[in-house]
C-alpha cells in the first residue's frame, strides 16, 4: 500500500472519529438538559458568584465585582496588564445600568 493511501485512510478515520465526537456531543446536550436548568436554578436562587477563571487579577477573577476602572487603576491611559483582562467580556448587568460600554 501506498504511503499517500495511508495517508488518505488515516484521514477518513480521523474526520470519522470527529463526526462521531460532534454527534455524541448533540445527544449528550439533549439529555442534560435538564441538568443544566437545575443547576441555573440553583445558582439563582442561591445568588452564586461567578466561576474563577483566571488567577491574575481581581478584575479578572471576580467578574461581577469588577468596576470599569479597575484595569487601569495606575493611568486611564495604562495598558492592560494582563493577557486575560482581553479575553473577559462585561457581565450583561453592567450593560442594563451603564448602557452600551463597548
Amino acid at each position: 500500500m501506498r504511503k499517500s493511501s495511508l495517508f488518505f485512510l488515516y484521514l477518513f478515520i480521523q474526520a470519522l472519529s470527529l463526526g462521531g465526537l460532534f454527534t455524541h456531543a448533540s445527544y449528550k446536550q439533549e439529555s442534560d438538559e435538564s441538568l443544566l436548568q437545575e443547576k441555573i436554578n440553583l445558582v439563582q436562587k442561591f445568588a452564586l458568584t461567578d466561576l474563577c477563571l483566571f488567577t491574575e487579577a481581581s478584575y479578572t477573577r471576580h467578574l461581577s465585582l469588577a468596576d470599569f476602572h479597575t484595569a487601569f487603576q495606575n493611568s486611564p491611559l495604562a495598558l492592560e496588564h494582563f493577557p486575560s483582562g482581553s479575553l473577559v467580556f462585561h457581565p450583561q448587568f453592567v450593560k442594563k445600568f451603564y448602557g452600551n460600554v463597548d
